[in-house]
């Protein structure tokens, strides 16, 4: 019975270096993240001057896709956090606080779309090995505690015109440019 509680504690101190490292790459992760958004918002602004409105839309939605990545870093990065914070109760799952399980969830699903995040992956198994299998299924679809808001800024649709254009427009006020999308 004790060997069980060390191998229990040496999977749970192997999850809390895994995730250390993953909070330490979210912060390498966002750079070039940040330099995209930039130069994207940086060429909307250059094709609404010159007049190019429907090329400035297309492009926001790299504007977009990585404000979306950069929020959801965030999100990782928090789960994470707790998770190492209150790892002493990943010993006895079954008895785990429902934002433990949450960040679970939520590094489970995650894992699939940041490939930036290697560690990510190695921690989804040990967290499906402590939760169970199912849990780890459901969290893998985007069900069972992930936040929605997570699933939809990693796996979401980007494409939605008024949300473009909501992004175009705030971009042109930033630059005190007048845009007409009539």
């Amino acid at each position: 019975m004790g060997l069980f509680f060390r191998k229990s504690s040496k999977q749970t101190g192997k999850l809390k270096s895994l995730l250390k490292l993953a909070i330490s790459r979210v912060a390498i992760a966002r750079r070039p993240r940040l330099a995209r958004k930039s130069i994207a918002s940086g060429d909307v602004c250059q094709l609404l001057a010159l007049g190019q409105i429907d090329r400035a839309i297309h492009r926001a939605e790299q504007v977009i896709k990585e404000d979306n990545m950069l929020d959801a870093l965030s999100n990782v990065e928090a789960y994470c956090k707790c998770l190492i914070q209150k790892s002493s109760q990943l010993d006895k799952p079954q008895e785990c606080s429902g934002e433990i399980r949450e960040a679970a969830a939520g590094v489970i699903f995650a894992a699939k779309w940041c490939s930036d995040l290697p560690e990510l992956q190695l921690t989804r198994d040990i967290l499906a090995d402590k939760f169970g299998n199912e849990f780890a299924a459901q969290a893998k679809e985007g069900t069972a505690l992930v936040d929605p808001t997570l699933v939809w800024k990693l796996s979401g649709d980007t494409a939605d015109m008024e949300m473009k254009k909501k992004v175009t427009k705030a971009i042109a006020a930033e630059n005190n440019i007048s845009v007409d999308f009539s």
